[in-house]
């Protein structure tokens, strides 16, 4: 009878030979880029360095300054920021626009996060929230100028159905483009259109969370105030900071609003707002010095802001960690 022997397997696998690197593809990443820096670098680096540039420079004029070398660009340091800033209608255009922010932000990030909440929690009808989410972010789809229109169309008392009405049952309606109140007409209108938007970012943020959370707070006895409060606004605090931002930025740089409302009243100058200063110095008086100049200020002005406030609550908001 042979006898045979079996040798235990080895348990140690056979080296694997190690493939060689490809080579030829550390381009291609920045080929796919290359379109984005691109347009990056043509519509918004160069045109910002070309603004800056313009700020530090001024026209002098020679003579009666009728020939063509009478006028001559040559450098002006920071002439033109100390012009700009002593400016008589450039601090009052500031302060517009810091009550127009105490409005508009409070107001709009409050009515997101409150109907992002309702809808969140009526999660059971998909085809009633579908519908709400289209309502509400609807008014953003339609551009700046044409609802500064239609509710220009509105404030006006001669052709506003709503005056009509209040004045059938006798109740005498405000002059909304009236001095007293166009800040407030102005901000209607940005709050009006921009709140959709915010609640779709807030809504997403709140669609990531999952129910078993909630249908755990439930269990403990939390009411539906308390979920929203102790759970999902802490939950989605990163987007509220992130629409915050957006919407300090959009106040900064406001104009489509009140340069459309300005031939409906008396009440809206050409300096209402910072970018409406740039806008007459530029296409009114030709002074694109001025113009740039004011232009670099409110640019620093989104900046620091922007950033300084990222950088006082990322920390809390984001867990960021030094």
């Amino acid at each position: 009878m042979a006898l045979t022997t079996t040798l235990p397997r080895s348990t140690t696998a056979a080296p694997v030979a190690a493939r060689p690197a490809r080579k030829g593809r550390g381009g291609v990443p920045y080929a796919f880029l290359a379109p984005g820096l691109l347009l990056f670098t043509l519509f918004l680096a160069a045109p910002i360095v070309y603004a800056g540039y313009l700020s530090l420079r001024k026209v002098k004029v020679s003579g009666l300054g009728l020939g063509s070398k009478s006028r001559t660009e040559v450098w002006a340091g920071f002439s033109n920021y100390a012009r700009s800033m002593t400016d008589p209608e450039f601090l009052p255009s500031v302060y517009r626009i810091l009550g127009y922010g105490l409005i508009v932000v409070p107001a709009m990030l409050g009515l997101a996060l409150l109907m992002a909440l309702l809808l969140d929690a009526n999660r059971t009808r998909p085809a009633l929230s579908s519908f709400a989410r289209i309502s509400i972010f609807l008014p953003y789809a339609v551009p700046a100028v044409v609802a500064s229109l239609l509710w220009g169309f509105l404030y006006l008392p001669r052709v506003s159905p709503f005056v009509y009405a209040l004045d059938k049952i006798g109740i005498t309606a405000p002059e909304l483009l009236s001095s007293s109140w166009v800040l407030y007409a102005v901000a209607n209108v940005a709050v009006w259109g921009g709140t959709g938007f915010n609640m779709i970012v807030i809504y997403t943020a709140l669609k990531s969370v999952p129910t078993s959370l909630y249908e755990s707070a439930r269990i403990d006895g939390a009411s539906e105030f308390a979920i929203a409060w102790r759970i999902k606004i802490p939950i989605v605090l990163p987007s509220l900071i992130m629409t915050f931002v957006f919407s300090l930025i959009a106040t900064l740089q406001v104009f489509a609003e009140p340069i459309t409302l300005k031939p409906l009243s008396n009440t809206i100058s050409y300096t209402w707002t910072p970018l409406m200063k740039v806008y007459r110095d530029a296409f009114v008086r030709n002074d694109i010095y001025a113009a740039a100049t004011t232009s670099v200020v409110i640019a620093l002005a989104t900046f620091i802001l922007s950033f300084g406030f990222l950088k006082l609550v990322g920390r809390r908001a984001f867990n960021q960690e030094d």
